[in-house]
């Protein structure tokens, strides 16, 4: 069962059992990730990691494959098999204040893109994620995990 406290209800949510408000389909989970990417490659902090990892040429690949991830999470297609984690795993110079500047930038496209429950219901679960990242890569690298802050929301 959904955890209450995580789902965001309005007049104009959809009555499917998975409570993803009316503004989240696949038009709009496009256009998430394309304006999103945009504001990545465009910025100081996070925009060179992400093109030194993303290889020349397979943008097109990356974007397609997050819309399938983001479909996945939010629609429940099950479109995207993959293993996230494992590739942000092998970033070495990954910090808090990449995955900040990941939150905060996400959080700015999910705003223009959906309305305010849509874009708290992606966030919540764009949070979730990037935590689990976070975690994963601190233990997977033998940091104690149980000191590390709550991340914070860079705009």
């Amino acid at each position: 069962m959904p955890d209450p406290r995580l789902s965001v209800r309005s007049a104009n949510a959809r009555p499917d059992e998975d409570g993803a408000p009316a503004s989240i389909d696949e038009a709009s989970i496009r256009s998430l990730v394309f304006s999103f990417y945009d504001k990545v490659r465009a910025d100081a902090l996070i925009g060179p990691v992400f093109e030194r990892e993303v290889k020349q040429g397979m943008w097109p690949v990356h974007l397609e494959k997050m819309c399938d991830f983001w479909s996945s999470v939010l629609l429940r297609t099950g479109r995207y098999a993959g293993r996230p984690l494992a590739p942000h795993l092998r970033v070495p110079d990954l910090s808090d204040a990449h995955f900040e500047r990941w939150l905060g930038l996400f959080r700015q496209t999910t705003r223009e893109v959906f309305d305010e429950a849509g874009a708290a219901y992606v966030m919540a679960f764009a949070s979730r994620i990037a935590n689990s990242f976070r975690l994963s890569r601190a233990f997977h690298n033998g940091q104690d995990t149980t000191s590390l802050r709550p991340l914070q929301i860079v705009d």
